[in-house]
């Protein structure tokens, strides 16, 4: 698999700016070129400098590292005590599994951050960051549908099970319809919403992946719930996502409608009174709270 630099900026975190100075100043990435003479980097040039930028971010000098075997800096990321690093760590090594088909290394470092963490804790600390790296890449389609597919299924399996752990119980008495409009289906983020939403007791109403108006209109007329809920990441090519906020804010009235994901980052018109915007799971966890 072959990755641009807005790629590994995306992935490590690291700028763009910052790497080309690092592949000037230093040895350990060297980027093959196109005929056009554009960068482009490999799997293994992903998990160097995926290395690289962790130990950086936690006190390592980059010309220090540039000295470094690669079996020294594997022991010093595997070294690092601090929380963070380590959560940093699993995020890293899920996003190398990924690229390298490892499905079954994936599986493993969830079940033991399952065991670690439980469930929301899981969610929090390493599902939200893996899939605020990768979703870049389903945007751009810089990643092999196969990928994308392996590890979305064995996260959408894990979370399902979460959900249906969780006893029912009513402790709100507002009610949330979760859905993703026509052309979107990239439900995770939804249903890690979905399960935060159980666990605090209030109603769902689940109608996933690629969800016409037509049929959210019918259940908003049965049901009758308090908010729509919804998580857009990449949609189809004809999806306006301007249109998309006026057709909720006018056909549905009654119910408030709000809206997280990548398209949200970055919107700057005005949106119609009753739809809101999450853009951080921090908002996503304080807006349920207040349910």
């Amino acid at each position: 698999m072959l990755f641009t630099i807005k790629d590994i900026e995306n992935l490590s975190g690291i700028k763009a700016h910052t790497i080309r100075i690092w592949e000037q100043r230093y040895s350990f990435l060297k980027p093959q070129r196109s005929e056009t003479n554009i960068r482009y980097y490999t799997n293994e040039d992903l998990k160097t400098i995926l290395n690289i930028a962790l130990l950086n971010k936690y006190g390592f000098k980059v010309s220090h590292i540039d000295k470094m075997s690669a079996e020294t800096i594997a022991e010093n990321v595997l070294s690092l005590s601090d929380s963070g690093a380590k959560d940093h760590l699993t995020v890293n090594r899920l996003l190398e599994c990924m690229v390298d088909y490892e499905v079954d290394n994936f599986e493993t470092i969830l079940n033991e951050s399952l065991v670690t963490f439980g469930m929301e804790k899981m969610v929090v600390k390493i599902i939200f960051p893996f899939l605020e790296k990768v979703g870049s890449l389903w945007v751009t389609n810089h990643v092999n549908p196969a990928q994308e597919h392996l590890v979305s299924n064995v996260i959408r399996q894990k979370v399902i099970a979460g959900i249906d752990s969780l006893p029912s119980r009513k402790v709100s008495a507002k009610k949330v319809c979760l859905f993703l409009p026509t052309g979107e289906y990239h439900e995770i983020a939804l249903l890690l919403v979905a399960y935060l939403l159980k666990k605090n007791g209030v109603k769902t109403i689940y109608l996933g992946a690629h969800t016409p108006f037509t049929e959210l209109e019918t259940i908003i007329e049965h049901h009758k719930p308090d908010y729509l809920y919804t998580h857009v990441t990449s949609s189809s090519k004809n999806f306006n996502f301007e249109n998309f906020i006026a057709t909720l804010g006018k056909k549905f009235k009654n119910c408030h409608a709000i809206i997280s994901g990548r398209f949200t980052e970055n919107f700057g018109k005005k949106i119609p009174s009753n739809v809101s915007f999450k853009k951080s799971l921090g908002e996503v966890k304080e807006f349920i709270n207040t349910l």
